[in-house]
């Protein structure tokens, strides 16, 4: 059997039967979360390189999803790393995640090429990491529910014999703060300064001339959106090849709107958790409002992954959570800091200088398909070179269900189309298709 069918058979089985796993405590430990104990690679240390995208540390990262073969076990190698990144306030930080080598050949023209893959919402708590998803795709320990779903769209990228680099964002894995949820720097300096964390990994074989693209879907969606942005300004050493943003919350006063009462109305926790950590002078605006039950859930929810917000806090209104009974969306509305902090996360003022691909899926109403839309014709107005991809699907009676069916009906398209780019073929536009109004 080839190389790549027996991956991408694996890779169906990752996703049809998680292996079950229990994290297991080690001498030395950073912290515990939830029942889980995070490995002291995780603490960050006190000093940290200058350079962004410098290595910290890494090590050996064992697969729980592997196949043993001839040419080397399939999808591959990994190596946990820890690397350096600035975030929205300026100021040195550490981020964590991934990088796999994978077994099967490149067979494109040129060097092996790199995807940085931006995670989709895993949760706030530290064991919710996409890299450590990739030791133990599901944990289900009584306390906490996370599962390792993005590694299906890694095993497909590494089938194709791209090498792929995970980051776990900004205060996911890495213990020292909580994790900035959808901070639209934070996230975006996260992916390509993971890119430059793998260029440099000693035996990797991606190096400054391997092509680059970045792969994201919801959360990761935003964080690629932001990183196609800001790479002229923030990574002029990286040239991207092209970027697949799906399902980007691109404007987070529409998606704050959205999930309020839905299946995952614990995101709202962890944003304005994330708001928080990003700019502390916004901590006295949200205490005023929040009441006994809304601090409570906050501080509940920044332990915990996204199966562990689904079963707890699915179909919440904020509304419960204030002194006054007002919605977050309200208080935003009502609180100028507020209301000027999610203006300034806004995706789509800067043109992308290297192609994109948006997918939205069009019954999509928990991050709204009107506004990722409306990221694709900010992007077009601008002269970029966008390939924007409604997914017809029929309304599925549930905004979760809305949200995450395009995620796998629509991987296999993404993933064709970035591993062209990789191989040199030029993106075409339709943003000829596209007039201004949804």
């Amino acid at each position: 059997m080839p190389v790549r069918v027996r991956l991408l058979a694996t890779a169906v089985a990752a996703a049809a039967c998680l292996c079950l796993q229990t994290l297991q405590a080690t001498a030395s430990q950073a912290e515990v979360s939830r029942g889980v104990t995070i490995p002291a690679f995780y603490d960050p240390p006190a000093t940290l390189p200058t350079a962004d995208g410098a290595l910290v540390r890494t090590e050996p990262l064992p697969l729980a999803l592997s196949l043993p073969s001839l040419p080397g076990p399939l999808p591959g190698s990994a190596t946990r790393l820890m690397y350096k990144s600035t975030d929205s306030a300026g100021d040195p930080v550490a981020v964590t995640g991934a990088y796999i080598e994978p077994t099967a050949p490149w067979l494109g023209p040129g060097a092996r090429p790199l995807v940085a893959l931006a995670p989709g919402t895993m949760g706030q708590g530290d064991q919710c990491a996409a890299s450590m998803g990739l030791e133990y795709p599901l944990v289900l320990n009584g306390q906490t529910v996370s599962v390792g779903y993005e590694d299906l769209s890694i095993y497909r990228l590494l089938a194709e014999g791209v090498a792929v680099v995970v980051t776990d964002y900004v205060g996911l894995g890495a213990t020292d703060r909580l994790h900035t949820y959808v901070n639209r720097l934070d996230g975006a300096h996260a992916v390509l300064d993971a890119v430059r964390a793998a260029r440099s990994l000693p035996g990797a074989s991606v190096t400054a001339a391997s092509r680059v693209g970045l792969f994201g879907y919801s959360q990761g969606g935003g964080a690629t959106a932001a990183a196609a942005e800001l790479q002229p300004a923030y990574a002029p050493d990286i040239t991207l090849s092209g970027s697949y943003a799906g399902a980007p919350p691109a404007d987070l006063t529409a998606v704050t709107a959205a999930i309020d009462g839905s299946d995952l109305a614990g995101a709202l926790g962890w944003a304005v958790n994330g708001f928080v950590q990003s700019d502390p002078a916004l901590k006295p605006i949200v205490d005023a409002h929040l009441g006994a039950a809304g601090r409570a859930a906050l501080a509940d929810l920044s332990t915990m992954c996204v199966g562990d917000a689904l079963l707890a806090y699915g179909s919440v209104h904020s509304t419960a959570w204030t002194t006054d009974g007002s919605s977050i969306s309200e208080i935003v509305g009502e609180e100028p800091a507020l209301r000027a902090f999610l203006d300034d996360q806004r995706i789509g003022r800067t043109a992308p200088a290297s192609p994109v691909r948006v997918a939205t899926g069009v019954s999509d109403d928990l991050v709204p398909h009107a506004q990722a839309r409306t990221l694709a014709v900010n992007w077009c107005d601008k002269g970029a070179n966008i390939t924007y991809v409604p997914v017809l699907l029929p309304d599925a009676g549930r905004a979760l269900l809305n949200h995450l069916e395009p995620l796998l009906t629509d991987q296999g398209d993404a993933v064709a189309w970035l591993t062209a780019r990789l191989s040199g073929v030029p993106a075409v536009s339709n943003c000829w298709s596209m007039p201004v109004q949804p």
